[in-house]
C-alpha cells in the first residue's frame, strides 16, 4: 500500500522504517493553564523510499506552525557553543575570509554560531524563521532575516547582492519538507566559488546505534552520505568533502559547491564513506526494514529498568527537555508514574510541561531538594556535560542513566 510520494525523487513510499506509533509535536510545550485541554497527536511513521532510500516522515503539520513559536535556543548548550566556535576557527582559516567575505547562515537560532565570525571581523547574514528566537540574535548585533529558506528568498538575495562566500546550515536540512525548493535555493544564494557546508545526524549512526529518539515530526528527512548526494547532485551542486562529527549522536558535515567550479577536487573522505556505506548495504532495502526490531527492544529494556527501580522504591527525575526526549517518552509510554520531574537550564521551557508525558520542567537546583536516585538523561547527546553540570547528585549516592543506545547506568 502507498503511502504517499518521496519527497525528493517522487516515488511511491510502501516501506516502513520505524512506525512509533502516534505522538505529538516534539516542542509543543504545555504551559499550565494547557494541562486539561486537548493535544494533538500525529502519526510519527518513519518511511524509506525503495529509490533513492531516503527516509522520511510525511508531513503533517505547516513548518509555519512547529517553527513560528520555538522553544530551541542553541547557546543554551555550552558543548554546541565550543562547537560552532571550533568550526568558526576552521572555516576562516580553511576558506579564507575577511572583512569583504560575507557568510550566510540558514537557521541561525540565537546567533550561537554567528557570533564568533562577527567576532573575527566577517560580515554575517542569519536567515531565522523563528521570530522569537531571531530577536535575540539580532540584539547580539546579528543582521537577520526572519523568514524560511528557499528559491523564493535565495532570488531575493540575489538581486539584493548578498550572495554567499560560505554557506552554513546546521540541522537544518532534516527540517525542510520541501527539499528539493531548499537545495535549489542554495544553488541559486551561493556566489560561483563558494562553498556550502551543513551538518546533519547521519542515518548510519541512527541504525546502527538504534538512536530512534532522533525521530520526530520536526525532522522530515533523515540522510545517509549516499542519498544526500544524489540530492545535491540533482541541483548543480558537487559534494566535494565529508567529515564525521560528534553531535547528536554522529552526524555528518558536508562540503559542497557548484558543479562548474571544479578548483576543489572531490577528497578521499567522499570515497572513503561512500564505499562504507555501500558494504553496509544502504543501496538496498534490506537493512532499513531490519530497524523497526531494534527499536523494539531499546524500548523493552528501557521499561524494564524503570520498572524495577520503582519496585525498589527509587526516586527517578529526568534530565533535559529535548525533542528527542519527549519522542522516547511518548513511544514508551514514560509519563509520571515513572518520573517525577525533568530539569532544563532554559528558562523558555522552566515551568512547563512535557507534550503528551505532561511531565512538569523545572530549573536544575530541584535535584538538591529532591535528591532523586536515578536522574535519566534524555539529551544524552549531551551527557557529559550534563553529568558534570550534575555530579552533585553522587554526594547522596545519586546515578545517571542514559537509555540510548542502551540503558546504561554510570
Amino acid at each position: 500500500m502507498s503511502i504517499g510520494a518521496c519527497r525528493f525523487c517522487g516515488r511511491s513510499l510502501q516501506h516502513t522504517f520505524a512506525n512509533l506509533g502516534m505522538s505529538p509535536l516534539a516542542n509543543s510545550y504545555i504551559k499550565p493553564a494547557q494541562t486539561n485541554q486537548v493535544e494533538r497527536f500525529f502519526p510519527l511513521h518513519a518511511l524509506v523510499c525503495d529509490g533513492c532510500f531516503l527516509v522520511q516522515l510525511q508531513e503533517f503539520e505547516s513548518p509555519e506552525a512547529i517553527f513560528g513559536d520555538y522553544a530551541y535556543f542553541s547557546s543554551f548548550s555550552d558543548s554546541f557553543l565550543q562547537h560552532a566556535k571550533a568550526y568558526v576557527e576552521m572555516a576562516v582559516d580553511r576558506f579564507r575570509l575577511t572583512g569583504k567575505s560575507q557568510v550566510v547562515e540558514i537557521a541561525s537560532n540565537d546567533g550561537y554560531l554567528l557570533q564568533y565570525f562577527v567576532q573575527k571581523g566577517v560580515p554575517v547574514l542569519g536567515i531565522e524563521p523563528a521570530a522569537n528566537v531571531a530577536e535575540v540574535a539580532m540584539k547580539r548585533g546579528i543582521p537577520s532575516l526572519v523568514r524560511f529558506f528557499g528559491t523564493r528568498t535565495a532570488l531575493e538575495m540575489k538581486q539584493e547582492g548578498r550572495q554567499a562566500d560560505l554557506l552554513v546550515g546546521n540541522n537544518v536540512l532534516a527540517h525542510v519538507p520541501n527539499l528539493n525548493d531548499f537545495v535549489a535555493g542554495i544553488k541559486i544564494v551561493l556566489k560561483e566559488d563558494g562553498v556550502v557546508t551543513m551538518e546533519f545526524p547521519h542515518l548510519v549512526r541512527l541504525m546502527e546505534d538504534g538512536l530512534f529518539d532522533t525521530i520526530y515530526h520536526e525532522h522530515f528527512s533523515y540522510f545517509s552520505f549516499f542519498t544526500v548526494e544524489q540530492v545535491f547532485a540533482k541541483h548543480g551542486l558537487v559534494l566535494f568533502d565529508v567529515e564525521e562529527v560528534p553531535t547528536h549522536g554522529g552526524s555528518l558535515r558536508i562540503y559542497g559547491r557548484h558543479a562548474e567550479h571544479d578548483a576543489l577536487p572531490v577528497g578521499s573522505r567522499v570515497t572513503e564513506l561512500k564505499q562504507r556505506e555501500r558494504d553496509l548495504d544502504l543501496d538496498r532495502l534490506k537493512p532499513y526494514l531490519a530497524f523497526s526490531g531494534r527499536v523494539a527492544r531499546v524500548k523493552r529494556n528501557l521499561l524494564r529498568f524503570l520498572i524495577d527501580a520503582k519496585d525498589a522504591n527509587k526516586f527517578i527525575a529526568a534530565y533535559g527537555a529535548p525533542a528527542k526526549g519527549n519522542t522516547l517518552l511518548n513511544y514508551c509510554g514514560i509519563r509520571t508514574d515513572f518520573i517525577d520531574y525533568t530539569m532544563d537550564r532554559s528558562p523558555h521551557k522552566q515551568g512547563q510541561y512535557l507534550p503528551g508525558s505532561h511531565i512538569p520542567i523545572l530549573a536544575p537546583d530541584a535535584a538538591r531538594e529532591t535528591k532523586p536516585d536515578y536522574l535519566l538523561i534524555l539529551a544524552w547527546n549531551l551527557k557529559d556535560e550534563i553529568m558534570e553540570q550534575m555530579r552533585f547528585i553522587r554526594e547522596w549516592g545519586g546515578r545517571f542513566v542514559v537509555p540510548l543506545p542502551d540503558v546504561t547506568v554510570y
